[in-house]
């Protein structure tokens, strides 16, 4: 019912974003050699060249010593109780949970953030391409009245701690409930306007949440463009991708049975299709960062089996779910082609899980990027530190101290592996987590 407004009012706002996305790529093609064709409305980059591939890693500064810190469903920051207060009290209480949680992180020895700044289609920063997020207001499109991003690196900064965007590429929300597309539409009257007006036919659903169509070139651009604005726009260290690529759920499959027919000619396969889709957006993604500012380092960080070897003879010997066949994701491939600055694979597993062994993983990703360019980051499932469970025992053990530790001396004992990162911040303030969040301090903490 949403859409009774006047279609010229819709059809201004298309223009509007259309007009904000062509502008970003025609910048980037100035910086660029190729006179490729254009392939869309929105013309993708070119092909990215691997690069040559070193004998041994290039040396970094020190080790990366991360923490993720998620913004979907306020996991982590903000305060729940602040959107509903008045907004200088909402502003006051966001702004100090975020400073004290980042005096906090460098009293633990944390040099790196990973901040959600795009947890769905909307944003943390002053965007002209998506809405404010409602995860500071509660409402899509309403101005916090501060920049939240521009306010974390100010304060990270300040205290000598790396900023990383951390961005979800395809998510449009986080459930497909009737109040959620209403709000969605809702947003069709703001400057900028929801994706899922503005595109609809980007649009589908998918684990049981709205998603951006990986096989539509205009919907890969677009979300280029998003990385360019904040690269551009903003001193940020880093950008990370997660692993969210094609995340479908047994009964919630993406339907792109039109877009394969449409743009997939030439494969045999619907997998192959999709697992070249996502490469392209990672190419396009690398090379944009580059053109724009060559020190922004560019990660993703993927599920820990890229495949197993039961299915592969290049695979690792375990039996988890693998990001090249589940998220058709060829992880390794971009690691082999120099499209990644840094890959962080979420080995969230103890030594003792037979199905996906931390030490099996850890190695296996070592001699992945052993031949290139790509450091390697590993993820630590600080969640599961104090959990009971049946499956892995070990995370409950005296704290969960010993088997941290098994990890943090083979991440450092591993000369390919330059860092670990901490899944999530909020866990460090956990009743179950404080031996393990006290060996840290003693071990990483000045």
């Amino acid at each position: 019912m949403e859409f009774i407004i006047a279609c010229s009012a819709r059809f201004s706002r298309v223009a509007t974003v259309k007009k904000t996305v062509t502008l970003w790529v025609a910048a980037l093609l100035l910086a660029s050699c190729s006179s490729e064709p254009p392939k869309s409305l929105v013309t993708p980059l070119p092909t990215v060249t691997p690069k040559p591939q070193p004998t041994q890693p290039v040396p970094h500064a020190e080790p990366v010593r991360g923490v993720w810190l998620t913004t979907v469903s306020r996991l982590d920051w903000p305060p729940v109780a602040s959107v509903n207060a008045s907004p200088a009290s909402r502003i006051s209480q966001q702004q100090k949970a975020l400073t004290d949680k980042l005096d906090k992180l460098k009293s633990l020895g944390i040099n790196t953030v990973f901040f959600q700044v795009k947890p769905d289609g909307t944003a943390l920063w002053r965007s002209k391409i998506l809405p404010w997020s409602d995860m500071m207001t509660g409402k899509i499109g309403e101005d916090p009245g501060y920049d939240p991003l521009q306010f974390m690196l100010d304060e990270a900064h300040k205290r000598g701690i790396k900023v990383h965007a951390w961005f979800n590429p395809y998510r449009v929300s986080t459930n497909v409930k009737p109040s959620t597309e209403r709000e969605l539409n809702n947003t069709l009257s703001l400057h900028p306007a929801s994706v899922f007006v503005l595109h609809r036919d980007w649009i589908r659903t998918a684990g049981d949440r709205f998603v951006l169509d990986p096989g539509i070139p205009d919907a890969r651009d677009w979300i280029t463009s998003i990385v360019a604005e904040v690269v551009s726009h903003y001193a940020i260290d880093g950008v990370q991708f997660d692993d969210y690529f094609y995340t479908e759920s047994a009964g919630s499959t993406l339907n792109d049975n039109a877009t394969f027919r449409q743009y997939g000619q030439g494969y045999s396969s619907k997998a192959d299709w999709r697992r070249h889709n996502t490469q392209q957006l990672i190419e396009q993604v690398s090379r944009t960062i580059k053109q724009l500012k060559p020190n922004v380092e560019f990660g993703v960080s993927p599920a820990g089996v890229w495949r197993n070897l039961s299915h592969d003879p290049a695979g690792s010997d375990t039996r988890g779910a693998a990001a090249y066949d589940e998220a058709y994701a060829d992880t390794r491939q971009w690691v082999q082609m120099g499209l990644l600055d840094y890959i962080a694979p979420q080995l969230y597993w103890p030594f003792a899980r037979q199905a996906a062994r931390y030490d099996v993983l850890a190695h296996w990703w070592a001699d992945v990027v052993k031949p290139t360019h790509t450091r390697l980051y590993i993820g630590v499932a600080l969640y599961k530190i104090g959990e009971t469970s049946k499956m892995e025992p070990d995370w409950t053990v005296n704290g969960g101290v010993p088997e941290l530790k098994k990890q943090l001396d083979l991440n450092e004992s591993v000369p390919q592996i330059n860092g670990t990162i901490l899944f999530r911040e909020n866990y460090l303030n956990q009743p179950q987590t404080q031996q393990a969040v006290d060996y840290l301090r003693s071990r990483w903490g000045s």
